[in-house]
């Protein structure tokens, strides 16, 4: 055993799913009513909706330097000689430039990569990075080149309601007011670090419309030279139950009948910022199964 790849839940992938890859997965903290909680270990999406609709304080948070260094540390326990960690990009959290400065201690036995990814991209990231070290790349050499195809991806997502994006400062309380009145919801994209605004549209299904006609224009320009099989369309939400999740898979897939569309949970981390019931997809090139 040489290089192992880990992450962490702002991947959007469960305990279930790493350990099924064979990838180290890091809970990532949220604090509920004043409460610290590990994602998947003390709170559920579930209970984390339950909480928001209660209207109790949520906010997400980053590991302290202890837990990502025992992390590490249990790692190398195990046998394994390098960590290639691959965490939530560092335009959306301080907790991957930590994570690069914590790794400065192993003198190049830990790779932090930085490509600038969250949850569905981040998570196909991961399983890149698996594929290339079951193929006996070092840990540098999947840095680099995760890094180098940081920008191959693009992510749309729309909130149902403006009120958490409010609290963590997105959006004014004046802007929030007006669009709330209006029904104006905000069609943001993640394309690199930052999360910026792509559209607006009147109601939710004029929204998911205008991600859907960005998917498709990602897939003329962008994408135009990939072929299906080598393409990934997915869906995420916070939906509260699975048939607005299906429902929501299935506007996306009869745009995409070439290409199998799943839908994944957005984290804990992400619903703290962006609310119940909302919507998002991403196009990415697909470099391993």
């Amino acid at each position: 055993m040489k290089v192992a790849i880990a992450t962490d839940t702002n991947s959007s992938l469960t305990p279930k799913e790493a350990a099924r890859l064979g990838v180290y997965l890091l809970p990532m903290p949220v604090i509920v009513a004043g409460r610290p909680c590990l994602e998947g270990i003390d709170t559920t999406n579930e209970q984390l909706y339950a909480a928001m609709k209660a209207h109790r304080e949520v906010s997400s948070s980053q590991s302290s330097p202890g837990q990502l260094l025992e992390f590490w540390e249990g790692i190398f326990r195990d046998g394994w000689e390098e960590v290639v960690y691959i965490p939530v990009s560092s335009g959306l959290s301080n907790s991957c430039s930590t994570a690069i400065q914590l790794a400065k201690e192993y003198e190049g036995r830990v790779q932090v990569v930085d490509n600038h990814r969250i949850s569905l991209t981040q998570a196909a990231s991961v399983i890149s990075a698996r594929q290339l070290a079951r193929e006996g790349w070092t840990a540098r050499q999947i840095k680099a080149w995760l890094e180098e195809r940081a920008y191959d991806a693009s992510i749309y997502i729309t909130v149902n309601s403006m009120e958490y994006l409010k609290k963590g400062g997105r959006v004014t309380p004046a802007a929030a007011t007006f669009a709330t009145v209006l029904n104006l919801k905000p069609v943001l994209t993640i394309q690199g670090d930052k999360l910026d605004t792509y559209a607006k549209a009147r109601g939710m299904q004029q929204a998911e419309k205008k991600m859907v006609e960005a998917l498709k224009q990602d897939r003329l320009t962008r994408f135009g030279h990939v072929p299906d099989r080598q393409l990934r369309v997915e869906t995420a939400g916070t939906f509260e139950s699975d048939e607005m999740a299906n429902r929501w898979r299935k506007l996306v897939q009869a745009e995409f009948p070439g290409i199998r569309v799943s839908y994944v949970h957005l984290p804990c981390s992400i619903a703290c910022h962006v609310g119940i019931n909302a919507a998002g997809t991403g196009i990415l090139k697909k470099e391993a199964d």
